[in-house]
């Protein structure tokens, strides 16, 4: 417990930034996704620019906003260098597909950064769009063909961190419109399942509060699609 940093967990990521130890950061980055690929890397690349750019800090409190454009692998490169997440009601979703993002601060002071258009198939040499084809997209079982896309992906990735920023990027000062600090909601117990719902998520049924799933009724959901509605 003596080697925990209590007053700044996200030392390590700042002392990288601050160095521009681009390849540190991706290394944190695959920790959460799961393996390395060339749109992580310009999501840790993207990120790395806009925080130094705007002198921006996070300790998870809302202080600092992420906007991201896409659920794709650049969002979780995004999410680890800015500290921005959903849980810490930090990071904004809206559901463009573009791969961009915006950090602004609450003073709405913002940079807004997109994967140019002609840079958006970086990785795409003729073998890799093969094996993105049967490991990806038709869900292939093949081990070899999985272990081989993954050594290719990761070498891209690294690659990818030392091309300059202006041949990969599209990058505007803006003014964001940013929300207010998120609402603390109390919690209330579901009538049926028993379970604690956020209060504005609850539905009344014979007078008693029922959660969504327990109601059936229709809900939000973020999958691969996107934010679509659904039924429990």
């Amino acid at each position: 417990m003596n080697d925990i940093n209590w007053e700044n967990p996200r030392q390590e990521i700042e002392k990288a930034i601050a160095a521009s130890d681009l390849r540190k950061l991706l290394r944190i980055s695959g920790m959460l996704h799961g393996h390395f690929c060339p749109f992580s890397a310009l999501g840790v690349k993207a990120a790395v620019r806009a925080v130094k750019e705007l002198k921006a800090k996070s300790e998870g409190m809302e202080e600092v906003i992420a906007i991201v454009e896409t659920n794709n692998c650049f969002s979780d490169g995004v999410q680890i260098v800015t500290g921005c997440s959903f849980g810490n009601n930090a990071l904004i979703y809206k559901d463009f597909g573009k791969t961009a993002f915006t950090l602004a601060k609450r003073s709405g002071e913002g940079i807004r950064i997109s994967v140019r258009a002609d840079r958006a198939k970086v990785e795409r040499s003729p073998e890799v769009s093969e094996l993105w084809e049967r490991v990806v997209v038709k869900h292939s079982n093949n081990e070899e063909d999985s272990k081989r896309l993954r050594k290719l992906w990761a070498e891209i990735a690294f690659k990818v961190l030392d091309l300059p920023d202006e041949g990969v990027f599209d990058i505007s000062n803006i003014r964001a419109d940013i929300p207010s600090y998120a609402h603390i909601f109390p919690n209330v117990r579901c009538s049926l399942c028993g379970e604690n719902v956020m209060e504005p998520r609850a539905r009344i049924k014979d007078g008693k509060p029922i959660c969504l799933s327990c109601s059936h009724h229709e809900y939000y959901q973020l999958a691969g699609d996107g934010i679509t509605t659904a039924r429990h």
